[in-house]
């Protein structure tokens, strides 16, 4: 019996009908509006709060958060650290900057991901004075020591922390709304930022190691990660086409790379030598507030000059002439007939009304 009830009521549950939910006044006055930013869809709260929540024994100590941000045309790496009522930059870094370091073309892809962030970990790293972390060197690591800083595939900065007087700084790493898939462009800049010095806590299973090997398994191939930080996977598309003979494809993708004289053969060398400009020179080109508020206002002045009192009264009599006044002051006359060669006329009412004018003129001056 209780088998059957179950049954009629399973049946009567499919067959009711369609009941609509009524919005009415106890509804919309327990509304709550969402956060703006929420309803705009651009801050994930949720995650948000666990990036900025700091241990109540650690007291008004920072907590930071490695920020990376793409748009259309960009790349957009920061350092934040979050207060009571704002957030606090402490650095950044972009990627139309990586043209002060020969890399003119390419701005969005993975390799320009991995440049921004290690320009971002490289002016950290010098305003906090943490010189001893130099990170790594990927163009001069072989294959062998490529996951040296690993421990079993999760990041381990404890034995060089151990070497050195001052902790790292540590920053966890803020993704926003972007989808973490594995190979992800944000991999290359988190890659980036960790090669320059930062902590940020992570494992390398998202990076683009993985390939599959003849038996349709997937095999890890740390090499394919050296591929992506230097601009490989660009050069062997761009050998692709060529070998394919479909130039016209290859002149409308890679039209800047022509303007520019970058060939597939030249990435590897640019990305290389943008690497070790990066570590030389982390501010090259970089404005101080002082100067981008001198060149802002340059060739500008707000300050009214000084004028003599001849200059302010020749305004004050152009303006009479203009409205008609016919009478200004006597030495006018005398000095615009002196100009033309003229003897000027005596008159006995001229000097009583020139004496007249030059009191108004002293009035409206």
């Amino acid at each position: 019996p209780r088998v059957q009830d179950h049954r009629s009521a399973t049946r009567a549950y499919h067959t009711m009908g369609f009941v609509k939910v009524i919005k009415n006044k106890a509804y919309f006055k327990r509304f709550q509006v969402k956060f703006k930013r929420r309803r705009e869809c651009k801050t994930d709260y949720y995650a948000r709060q666990r990036l900025i929540l700091q241990d109540k024994n650690k007291y008004m100590t920072p907590k930071y958060r490695f920020v990376v941000r793409f748009t259309n045309s960009d790349i957009i790496c920061q350092v934040f650290s979050s207060d009571l009522d704002h957030d606090v930059c402490i650095a950044s870094a972009y990627a139309h900057e990586l043209k002060r370091y020969g890399v003119k073309v390419g701005l969005t892809n993975f390799s320009a991901a991995y440049c921004t962030g290690l320009l971002l970990a490289r002016r950290v790293i010098s305003k906090f004075k943490l010189e001893d972390y130099e990170g790594v060197v990927r163009s001069e690591c072989d294959m062998d020591s490529w996951d040296d800083n690993y421990l079993d595939g999760i990041f381990d900065i404890e034995g060089i922390e151990d070497e050195n007087e001052k902790g790292a700084f540590t920053a966890l790493l803020d993704v926003g709304l972007a989808r973490t898939t594995t190979g992800s462009r944000l991999f290359g800049a988190l890659k980036g930022a960790v090669d320059g010095g930062l902590n940020v806590p992570h494992s390398n299973k998202r990076m683009p190691r993985w390939k599959k090997d003849e038996d349709g398994e997937l095999v890890e191939a740390p090499e394919m990660e050296r591929d992506y930080i230097f601009g490989q996977h660009v050069a062997n598309y761009m050998k692709k086409l060529k070998d394919e003979g479909k130039d016209e494809d290859y002149k409308r993708q890679f039209g800047r790379y022509l303007k520019e004289g970058v060939g597939a053969d030249d990435l590897e060398k640019m990305y290389a030598n943008c690497h070790a400009g990066i570590r030389a020179d982390p501010f090259k080109g970089l404005k101080s507030k002082e100067e981008k508020t001198k060149a802002a206002y340059k060739g500008k002045s707000f300050k009214v000059e000084k004028q003599a009192r001849e200059d302010r009264a020749d305004k004050v009599r152009k303006a009479l002439l203009e409205m008609g006044k016919k009478s200004v002051s006597a030495m006018d006359w005398v000095e615009d007939a002196a100009a033309e060669g003229e003897a000027p006329a005596e008159d006995a009412g001229a000097g009583a009304e020139a004496e007249e004018d030059d009191e108004d003129l002293d009035d409206m001056l």
